[in-house]
């Protein structure tokens, strides 16, 4: 399968052909606050580290937009996304994505629960949002609002918003599937279908890593429309597991080199391995990318207990082909890029 018709724009067989520790950065994931009005029950929270230098447990809009420069000095920026915590109740989070758009970011996308007001979401669209990723984990309201934290209502608010701002605009649904929703999955998938948007991203908990058998009882209507969805779908019909390296994966991951993860003053190789409490690979600073490259040589993956367990299926098969034309690049032109 080639990588555009997984479904995560972001991943593509031009960006893996092309990697390199000098090749264009793609992507940037930002951890802008550590509040959260949802309390769920598979949230681990942030690792001590990150804001514990700080009473407000959160980055600066002066920071923000230092981040934003130091990934987009050279060649601008591809994607950025903003999470948190609930990164919309940031007061500077539509001055931070008014920010992105004058540096020309394409695709401006911010993770949330969806339980901000519709004003917010309207402000976020016109500052230049342009996709936006919101947790789904129940088709009901009775166990929505107790995944949420035992919140009244808030499964109700958070639907009505998913309706509203997938009509305007790029919306996928994450249902993280822990025990207390798996037995209404299919449910919880074919509901978001009805609600119009772009994509469903269905992932166990880390917590709860369990072979998922009902995914092959989803509609084949629904599995059409939906790309990453589908994409899942078919590695559980072929055995595979969305979490966890195997022997027949690469145990490099070319991923560092021009994707990173900023959390407070940390720079981290991927958003779960900071969720995970792993180690940042260092301070965020116009050194970062050369930090990368050096985690990216000196890591052998298999040896990391943190990806070998819970690297997702759509990383590993990227990771599959970046390394194959790493190897050929070095082979090709005998550069040190650590193969």
């Amino acid at each position: 399968m080639r990588l555009e018709e997984i479904g995560f724009y972001t991943l593509s067989e031009e960006r893996a052909a092309n990697t390199s520790p000098h090749s264009q950065m793609k992507r940037c994931e930002m951890i802008i606050n550590e509040y959260c009005n949802f309390r769920c029950p598979y949230c681990r929270g942030l690792a001590k580290e990150v804001f514990a230098d700080r009473a407000r447990k959160e980055l600066s809009i002066e920071e923000i937009k230092q981040n934003i420069d130091l990934w987009c000095d050279g060649e601008p920026l591809e994607n950025i996304r903003f999470s948190g915590g609930e990164p919309t109740y940031h007061r500077g989070i539509v001055e931070a994505v008014q920010y992105a758009r004058s540096k020309e970011i394409k695709r401006i996308a911010i993770s949330t629960n969806g339980s901000n007001t519709k004003e917010m979401y309207e402000k976020l669209l016109s500052a230049g949002c342009n996709d936006f990723s919101i947790s789904l984990d129940a088709a009901d309201s009775e166990t929505g609002d107790k995944m949420a934290g035992n919140i009244k209502g808030a499964w109700n608010k958070v639907i009505e918003n998913i309706k509203w701002i997938s009509s305007r605009t790029y919306v996928t649904v994450g249902v993280v599937l822990e025990p207390a929703n798996v037995p209404r999955f299919v449910d919880i998938v074919h509901f978001a279908n009805s609600l119009g948007v772009a994509d469903i991203r269905v992932i166990p908990s880390a917590q709860w890593d369990q072979p998922l058998p009902e995914l092959a009882y989803i509609r084949e209507d629904v599995l059409e429309k939906h790309p990453i969805l589908k994409y899942r779908v078919l590695n559980f019909i072929a055995g595979k597991r969305i979490r966890g390296l195997t022997e027949n994966d690469v145990n490099k991951c070319p991923l560092v080199l021009d994707d990173s993860v900023i959390a407070g003053k940390y720079h981290y190789p991927c958003v779960i391995y900071m969720r995970e409490q792993g180690d940042p690979i260092g301070k965020v600073g116009p050194n970062m990318r050369n930090e990368r490259v050096e985690w990216y040589k000196d890591t052998n993956t298999f040896n990391e207990a943190i990806c070998k367990k819970n690297c997702l299926d759509v990383c590993v098969d990227y990771n599959k082909k970046a390394q194959q034309a790493l190897i050929f690049k070095h082979t090709s032109t005998n550069e040190m890029i650590g193969c």
